[in-house]
């Protein structure tokens, strides 16, 4: 089979072919679809995060077709379609897993990163850990849901019930999230890089109330604000955003150190909070959410062979939405 690899060398993936993987018990193999392009990719292959299995195949955003079941696998059968997120593996038996919170895992898996993922034409996941698609999004739409849309709705989640969000850093994972922000009748505010007009006209061809720079006050207080830009800076940032009692909710895995700034503008019961990784039950909701509301999910596709483009093109910001291998 065909997969791009990652090596440790360099940032650029080495095209390679590679045997088939066989499935253990537990595990589906997949004839991958499609796969998504994620921040977290980027992280990877940039050295952010720094402790990759090397080599490892990146990639986990997949949507394929079951072509073969492991011993002892349920609720899957060849054919099928089938999603794999970001996390992969738990040990099950940790106080964070057993404790209902999964996503805290001391010793878990994460799709292309510690497990093989899905810049390839095939891979073997974790029945456990896959989910079924809702019917009405093609391969590459569905890709984006299995991170972008997923952490997404776990950001928000974290928010409350906060009736005003905005959301800094409008890419993949802000496109999907203010559509189901505005669903349950929110109102969002979209911050984008300065002067990025482009993605500024998106955000509110999506449905936000008001679009504008990151270095831009929203026209009125927040009362949650989302940060998908890895960029520590926006913290205090969206801190003076944000009104009493409000939360900041920084959404990505990695972010740049986070500049100091007056206590004043922690005061009032103001709130900083991460989110790490996700749960099988946010996947549950969210999908159940995505087949209800269709969202609207804008894809730029490459083929396999062109991965380094588009993880250089996500670097730059060359493209609104999220971007896809398309891979069969």
């Amino acid at each position: 089979m065909l997969a791009m690899l990652f090596d440790g060398t360099s940032p650029l993936l080495r095209e390679v072919e590679m045997p088939d993987p066989v499935p253990a018990a537990g595990q589906v193999l997949i004839d991958v679809h499609a796969c998504g392009v994620c921040r977290t990719d980027l992280h990877v292959v940039d050295g952010d995060l720094t402790q990759p299995r090397r080599p490892v195949i990146p990639g986990h955003e997949i949507v394929g077709t079951v072509a073969a079941l492991g011993e002892g696998v349920t609720g899957f059968a060849p054919g099928g379609r089938v999603g794999v997120p970001w996390l992969g593996h738990t040990c099950g038996h940790c106080r964070f897993c057993l404790g209902g919170r999964e996503n805290l895992c001391d010793a878990p898996g994460f799709t292309g990163y510690t497990i093989d993922g899905g810049y390839a034409q095939r891979t073997v996941a974790d029945a456990r850990y896959c989910f079924h698609l809702p019917d009405p999004y093609s391969d590459v739409e569905a890709a984006p849901l299995l991170c972008a849309g997923l952490i997404g709705y776990r950001t928000l989640a974290l928010a409350g019930d906060a009736p005003c969000i905005g959301i800094y850093g409008f890419g993949a994972a802000a496109h999907i999230v203010a559509q189901v922000a505005r669903h349950q009748g929110r109102k969002v505010y979209a911050f984008t890089r300065p002067g990025d007009i482009e993605a500024q006209r998106f955000a509110l061809r999506l449905g936000a109330t008001w679009s504008g720079g990151s270095d831009e006050a929203p026209p009125e207080p927040l009362d949650a604000a989302l940060l998908f830009a890895p960029v520590g800076a926006l913290v205090p940032t969206a801190l003076r955003a944000v009104t009493k009692g409000g939360t900041v909710v920084c959404g990505g895995i990695h972010m740049s150190d986070i500049p100091s700034f007056p206590y004043a503008w922690l005061w009032e019961e103001r709130r900083i909070v991460s989110v790490a990784n996700l749960t099988r039950d946010d996947g549950a909701a969210f999908m159940a959410i995505a087949a209800k509301h269709k969202i609207e999910i804008e894809t730029t596709t490459y083929p396999l062979a062109r991965a380094n483009d588009a993880l250089a093109d996500l670097r730059e910001g060359r493209f609104t939405g999220a971007a896809v291998l398309k891979v069969r």
